[in-house]
């Protein structure tokens, strides 16, 4: 009865207490999976909905493109520029021009009333006809016939008047031979004066003395008027 006790060692049973193993939050498995989720979702979307990802090369030529646009786009705002420059000075330009013109319109107008002074003190044919010869001049220049004829019409008969100016010369040769030589005849157009102007070449040795001025209407040889006028030496 007194002999020695031994203590029993603790040795736990499938009905005794024990120590539970520690485990993962649920809070915190179900943040991850919200973050997993989350991330797959934005992929998903990103790359079924989303701009396609670009290559390397792809995005070297969007970098090419992109300063190649620049480019143009600076040479067509200089192109512009000058455009815009050079419309300035054309507008610049026609407004010059349309004061010259109509400063010269203004001249001209001035010009038709001193010439209108002229012809009204122009002294008429001697044999009245209309058209008649006003005045002329008749040269000789080194062996050419120079001349100018004033044709008018009076203010009466405005009508237009188209014909014929044919001129005869009268002169003499060196050795005394006296002739006459026909020059070319010449168109005539007017309504209230026209001047006739030109040169003829005159035979060698020939020295023309006066000249008849003959004006006939177009298509016919009746003479209208008819003047006979000196050369001048």
């Amino acid at each position: 009865m007194f002999g020695s006790q031994k203590q029993r060692a603790f040795k736990p049973t499938a009905y005794g207490a024990s120590r539970r193993p520690r485990r993962i939050p649920r809070w915190l498995v179900l943040m991850l999976t919200g973050v997993v989720l989350g991330a797959g979702g934005l992929l998903f979307l990103q790359k079924s909905y989303g701009p396609p990802r670009l290559t390397v090369e792809q995005s070297e030529q969007l970098h090419y493109d992109l300063n190649s646009a620049n480019m143009d786009k600076q040479r067509l705002q200089s192109e512009l520029t000058q455009h815009t420059h050079d419309l300035s000075t054309a507008k610049a330009t026609l407004a010059a021009q349309d004061k010259d013109l109509t400063q010269a319109r203004a001249e001209v107008e001035s010009l038709r009333k001193d010439i209108q002074i002229l012809i009204d003190a122009v002294p008429p044919d001697p044999r009245g006809t209309s058209p008649g010869i006003r005045a002329a001049s008749f040269r000789n220049r080194d062996g050419q016939l120079v001349y100018e004829v004033l044709l008018m019409q009076s203010e009466s008969k405005p009508q237009h008047f188209a014909g014929i100016a044919d001129m005869t010369v009268a002169g003499s040769y060196s050795n005394g031979r006296s002739a006459n030589i026909d020059l070319d005849p010449v168109s005539v157009s007017l309504d209230r004066y026209t001047q006739i102007e030109g040169q003829a070449e005159l035979p060698q040795g020939f020295r023309p003395r006066q000249v008849t001025v003959k004006i006939r209407g177009e298509g016919s040889q009746k003479i209208v008027a008819t003047r006979t006028l000196i050369v001048q030496r």
